[in-house]
């Protein structure tokens, strides 16, 4: 069964930076897309950014410019560098990979990490 582990949350400033890491169980990245995902209780999952085998990458609106996705496929990692983070941010953010070329999950969902942004 493939396993997330996302890492690097925690709390900061309005402002400020994290970078997420999420560390995959085995070869799985490969031929597939990397997304991350976040959630704030009450609401739905929300797919914040997402990468391609090929490196193309995609975000959504809230966080075009602030964010940045990247991923190594041969080290079966996934980052997620966010900046100028603001309260809105919060969320337990969570990676997975996702079936090209629609996207669909399958995969069970890790933990999360959590990320607090407030002064």
């Amino acid at each position: 069964q493939v396993q997330f582990v996302e890492s690097g949350g925690g709390l900061v400033q309005p402002g400020g930076s994290l970078r997420l890491s999420c560390a995959a169980s085995g070869n799985v990245f490969r031929g597939y897309i990397v997304g991350w995902y976040r959630q704030v209780p009450g609401n739905e999952r929300e797919l914040v950014a997402r990468v391609s085998s090929s490196g193309t990458t995609r975000y959504a609106d809230s966080v075009k410019g602030r964010f940045t996705i990247s991923r190594d496929t041969a080290k079966n990692t996934a980052y997620l560098q966010m900046s100028s983070l603001k309260p809105e941010d919060t969320a337990v953010y969570y990676c997975t990979r996702l079936i090209p070329p629609l996207g669909a999950v399958v995969d069970s969902w890790g933990q999360g990490t959590q990320v607090t942004v407030s002064s």
